[in-house]
């Protein structure tokens, strides 16, 4: 009897170590992406489409295109109207280089912006499956450093929500 005993407690205990398979569900949220959306300057409450722009993180060479026209639109188009570009998760700052007609032969007809992002972060724990997510605040009295330049395209920088904590709402609006 006392054998069988000790061989249902080792059992239970056996048991109750087990733990399910952490898989991390795709539908949880995780560190979100700073939200973009392109206004017309001259009429600000209409959308404008941005076509051939393509956006490279500082110290890379290879960047995201983004063209609506485009068979394969990238998936961090949402349309022609608005993007999402991440932020650093290891850093409080991130520049990107902006340049519209990125595709044209004719170097006079391309313009370049450059724009450095600042913000402090915070790690959150999701889960251990998922691990953590950043979220980001945008620094409230200096969010953002646009080069100014000449032939700049980017007229109007307006930070929208300050609070980066999730990709559902417009973070930034640029008007060129």
């Amino acid at each position: 009897m006392r054998k069988i005993y000790l061989l249902v407690l080792a059992l239970a205990l056996f048991f109750s170590s087990c733990e399910k398979d952490d898989i991390c569900d795709a539908n949880t949220a995780t560190t979100p992406r700073l939200v973009i959306q392109f206004y017309d300057f001259a009429n600000p409450s209409v959308l404008k489409n941005v076509t051939n722009l393509k956006v490279v993180g500082a110290g890379m060479t290879d960047g995201i295109i983004f063209n609506p026209t485009a068979a394969d639109e990238s998936k961090y188009l949402a349309n022609g109207s608005k993007i999402s570009i991440p932020l650093k998760t290891n850093d409080v700052t991130t520049s990107y280089t902006f340049t519209l007609n990125s595709g044209n032969s004719n170097p006079a007809l391309v313009n370049v912006d450059d724009i450095k992002f600042d913000y402090t972060k915070n790690d959150i724990f999701v889960s251990r499956a998922c691990g953590f997510k950043t979220i980001f605040t945008l620094n409230p009295t200096n969010p953002y450093t646009h080069t100014i330049a000449a032939d700049k395209w980017i007229k109007y920088i307006s930070v929208e929500k300050s609070n980066i904590e999730n990709e559902n709402e417009t973070h930034i609006k640029i008007f060129f």
